[in-house]
């Protein structure tokens, strides 16, 4: 399996969860949220397709 992304992409959901606040360097609730929000966006994706191929 390919997890490769491009630079562009990578640098900007680094800048977008980056937090100095954090030890780790990432703000984990920003994380979450873009996580789930993608999650959605997936669900929505999908129950289109299947919507379509029902007919």
């Amino acid at each position: 399996m390919d997890l490769s992304i491009d630079k562009k992409t990578f640098e900007e959901i680094a800048e977008a969860i980056h937090s100095d606040a954090s030890p780790v360097g990432i703000d984990a609730k920003k994380t979450h949220v873009l996580i789930l929000e993608k999650l959605i966006q997936i669900e929505n994706r999908l129950t289109a397709i299947e919507k379509k191929l029902q007919g």
